[in-house]
This record gives C-alpha cells, structure tokens and sequence, in this order.
C-alpha cells in the first residue's frame, strides 16, 4: 500500500475515495500514512475501549476504537472539500451525539487516547498533542505500553497543563465516576 499520487493539498473528499483498509491521516492537507498497530497495542486499545464501553451503555455518550474518521477543525456547512484534516485516535470518546455521523466524529471528540508504538511516539506526543489542544479535545491520554502508564493532559482555558502520570486506576475527567482499572489493559 502506498500513499495516494502526490498533491498539493489532499482533503477529506480524497479520503472517501480511498480503500477502506489504507490507515492514512491528514494534517493541514498532508497525508501520512499509519502503520499497521501491534497485538499488544491491540490488546491495550480493546482493554481501554472495553472498560469505557461497559461504563457508557445506556448512557448517551459514545466510545469509539480505531479506525474512526475525527475531523477535528470541521464546522457546520464544510463540505469534504473544505476538510483538511483527519486524524484515527486509537480510541474516541463523544459526549455531543450531533457531532458523531456516517464517517466518524465532525469536530473535537471529549477524550482521546492515543497508545504509543515506536513509529507513532514523537508523532502523538507532539503533532497530534498540539493538534488536539488547538482543536479543544477536553482531555487527552497518551498511553505507553513500555511503563505501562498513562498520561492525562486536561484542557484548562485552551491549553494543556501539566500532565498527570497514573499506573494502577485512572479517572475520566470528562466522564462522571468513570475510572479505568489499568491492570485490566495491562495483565502481564
């Protein structure tokens, strides 16, 4: 699989055009391509997602794994044409059901989490950091299987502070008297 024939400035309506199984994200109109995630980044993803699943059934929040559509800067009457990037969180929370349609989320999810692997680390910690700060992704997770920990960033008047570090159960900011038991995403 390689990436679409070069353009200028790709846009949500080539990604529609694309296959299914190609994992590629935009960013300001540039396409980059995802590597296929690891069992162990899998197993991780289905421990997170399972918990917040359980937790928001019947509720009228949604959690959404990867592969799904964010188009984290969209805005009521863009078109496809208009939408320059894309991002596939490894794991999606949206609180706001308007927001979610048939491609996935039309602005900032509440929470995403991202779980590191060596070809996404500095990508998640840095581009993807800044883009879900400008885009008012309440809070932010970035998981590292290596320590088996994960760092919060909440939002706090447009920006992220300092990021807290939990190892054993981690509470959802944005989720009432939800909380994640981490030695069920991190058995061994």
């Amino acid at each position: 699989m390689a990436l679409p024939a070069k353009k200028e400035r790709f846009t949500f309506a080539d990604c529609l055009t694309w296959e299914e199984d190609e994992r590629i994200e935009l960013i300001n109109g540039e396409a980059f391509m995802m590597a296929p995630p690891s069992s162990r980044h899998q197993r991780i993803v289905m421990g997170l997602s399972g918990q917040l699943y359980a937790y928001l059934r019947g509720k009228s929040c949604e959690v959404f794994p990867a592969p799904f559509a964010v188009r984290l800067f969209e805005q009521d009457g863009d078109s496809p044409e208009d939408v320059g990037t894309m991002v596939e969180p490894d794991i999606s929370v949206i609180r706001d059901k308007s927001k979610v349609d048939e491609h996935g989320c039309k602005g900032a999810p509440d929470l995403v989490i991202e779980v590191l692997s060596p070809s996404t680390a500095r990508h998640d910690r840095f581009t993807k950091f800044n883009l879900y700060q400008q885009a008012g992704v309440r809070e932010y997770w970035i998981v590292d299987p290596d320590i088996q920990a994960v760092q919060v960033h909440t939002l706090e008047d447009g920006r992220y502070h300092a990021a807290q570090l939990f190892n054993s159960t981690v509470k959802v900011g944005v989720l009432e008297d939800c909380v994640i038991d981490l030695k069920e995403v991190f058995p061994e």
